[in-house]
């Protein structure tokens, strides 16, 4: 395997790219700073959504974090329209991670009390994501016995603080209390993403369909978007990976410091691949690979003369199994997707390719086929887990927390691997 740093990348990469990020304003005077906060985080590729409290509202409008998130802002609970269908169990179920900015002492007392009074406190209550607070207060009220206690509370609970700062306030006074410049905040919300599971590996990761041409303007091809590969690559990367991302035709961006390969046939796919393959310290094959491809591609488009068409087509190469088979290979996981008994295919191929770690999906129905959420059913040998319907981006990362507890485990005596085949 070759060390980390093969690699040179010319564009930084920030960990809130296609986060979706819930940023809850309280009422203080810092509400202002929110703004440029908004701003900021949709630079970094983050999706925004503001929840505004009463008071926060006295200080900036609702329409102008409308127009920098690009999303409705919600500022109370009990809204009729939105509320229609539970949108604020929606809201939660939403959010990637959430961040309040400025947190004023009254929300840390009520946060700390488990108080549910109001959209914002009601949401941190009923998200499971991770929860930052910025506090932003005058410097008597920070050093508040009652305010050090409830803080004290909140970090025992796992809910980051970021900040205060300190320096001159705007009641004129000058001490601990101000809310973090945005930079800082920006930071202490990417170390969130940033886990570092995989520091210092390399991962190899295919994405995307395949095309098999027919003639000079038709081609068999598939419904994957390549959004699952995508997610795993970026979700890789915040673990601390050097990424490759070998992918077929999609319509989606690279995603930000990761080695990007464009390939459209599987032949091609095989080839990146092999090329890149021994240089890999784990393999995540999420490219929806065609079986087949046309044993003669016609020089000319194939004209509607008869009133049946008869192709004749050849296996394709299976990218899967060659990796697997490589006596000194990299860490293998498998992607399986099936219509029906999917626990039962999923198991055939992780054994009779000798993967160690296959993620099953349901494409019934065509579920799971470019959307934006998925779930998976993972298994290796003597054991399984379920990862519940949840975001593809979330979904990534927990499958690459698992892979990395399988590589410590094979660290201690126990196999493990990561490949994939066919996700949506």
């Amino acid at each position: 395997m070759s060390p980390v740093g093969a690699m040179q990348y010319t564009t930084s990469m920030s960990t809130l790219d296609h986060k979706r990020i819930l940023l809850g304003v309280t009422g203080g005077i810092a509400a202002y700073k929110a703004c440029e906060l908004t701003r900021r985080l949709r630079e970094a590729g983050a999706q925004v959504r503001v929840v505004m409290t009463r008071g926060a509202t006295e200080f900036v409008t609702p329409l102008t974090f409308q127009a920098l998130s690009g999303q409705p802002v919600r500022t109370a609970l009990f809204d009729p329209e939105a509320e229609a269908g539970m949108d604020h169990i929606a809201l939660a179920r939403w959010a990637d991670a959430i961040l309040v900015a400025p947190a004023t002492a009254d929300f840390l007392a009520r946060l700390s009390h488990g108080q549910a009074d109001d959209l914002l406190t009601t949401l941190c209550l009923a998200s499971r994501a991770p929860l930052c607070v910025a506090p932003a207060m005058n410097q008597a009220m920070w050093a508040n016995p009652a305010t050090r206690a409830n803080v004290q509370t909140l970090s025992e609970r796992g809910i980051r603080l970021l900040g205060p700062g300190a320096g001159s306030q705007a009641c004129g006074e000058t001490g601990e209390g101000r809310l973090l410049e945005v930079p800082e905040l920006i930071s202490g919300l990417e170390a969130v993403f940033a886990t570092g599971a995989l520091a210092g590996l390399q991962v190899l990761v295919t994405a995307g369909p395949t095309r098999e041409a027919l003639d000079p303007v038709r081609y068999l091809t598939n419904r994957s978007s390549g959004k699952m590969g995508y997610a795993l690559a970026r979700a890789a990367r915040e673990a601390g990976a050097v990424v490759t991302l070998v992918s077929g035709p999609t319509a989606l961006a690279p995603p930000q410091s990761v080695d990007h390969v464009s390939v459209e046939t599987a032949a091609q796919m095989l080839e990146a691949v092999m090329a890149r393959v021994a240089e890999a310290d784990v393999f995540v094959a999420a490219a929806a690979v065609a079986d087949y491809r046309a044993a003669a591609v016609q020089d000319h488009k194939i004209k509607k003369n008869a009133e049946h068409l008869n192709l004749r087509l050849e296996r394709n190469p299976d990218i899967l199994a060659t990796v697997a088979a490589l006596p000194e290979g990299p860490f293998t996981v498998g992607f399986a997707a099936e219509t029906r008994e999917l626990e039962r295919h999923a198991r055939v191929k992780l054994m009779k390719k000798g993967l160690d770690l296959i993620a099953a999906n349901d494409v019934s129905d065509g579920q799971g086929f470019d959307v934006d959420d998925n779930a998976l059913t993972l298994l290796w040998p003597g054991g399984g887990s379920t990862l519940p319907r949840q975001s593809k981006d979330q979904l990534a990362r927990a499958l690459m927390m698992v892979i990395a507890q399988r590589l410590s485990e094979q660290q201690d005596g126990t196999l493990i691997s990561a490949v994939s085949d066919t996700p949506p």
